[in-house]
């Protein structure tokens, strides 16, 4: 486990990963809808502490240069689930689409309407920026 986190020690990362308020929303299920009808494309990350995988994702996509300020510009509201201790709002949303754990990133279209796109468990920086101009635009 040791050799396999060392590389990430050497990656520039913020815990919160910023983004233009500064920071994620929590996910929080009884305000989620009027949210989607904001006119904002939503980034939704579900995540724990103690999924590897997500930390890589954070790390190695969502927080850098290029995906905040895709986020900026196409005025994406962000929102993110913590799974790290258990918590049955974010399960259900898991099981919805059809996941039974974590990463699991939603990309919802800025028009509230629609499914969301689901991204892969491994991101890119490609697949990410394609998902935030496909919302932006729909």
């Amino acid at each position: 486990l040791f050799a396999l986190s060392l590389p990430f020690q050497f990656i520039p990362y913020s815990k919160h990963l910023a983004t233009p308020d500064g920071q994620w929303q929590p996910y929080q299920e009884a305000n989620f809808e009027s949210l989607r009808s904001s006119g904002r494309p939503i980034l939704v990350n579900l995540t724990a502490d103690w999924c590897i995988t997500c930390l890589a994702n954070e790390r190695v996509v969502l927080s850098t240069d290029t995906i905040e300020s895709a986020l900026e510009s196409h005025d994406v509201l962000t929102i993110k689930g913590d799974w790290t201790n258990y918590n049955a709002e974010i399960t259900t949303l898991l099981n919805k689409h059809g996941r039974s754990g974590v990463p699991l990133y939603l990309v919802f279209p800025a028009s509230g309407t629609g499914e969301p796109r689901i991204l892969p468990q491994i991101l890119s920086k490609d697949v990410m920026l394609s998902a935030l101009e496909y919302a932006a635009k729909n």
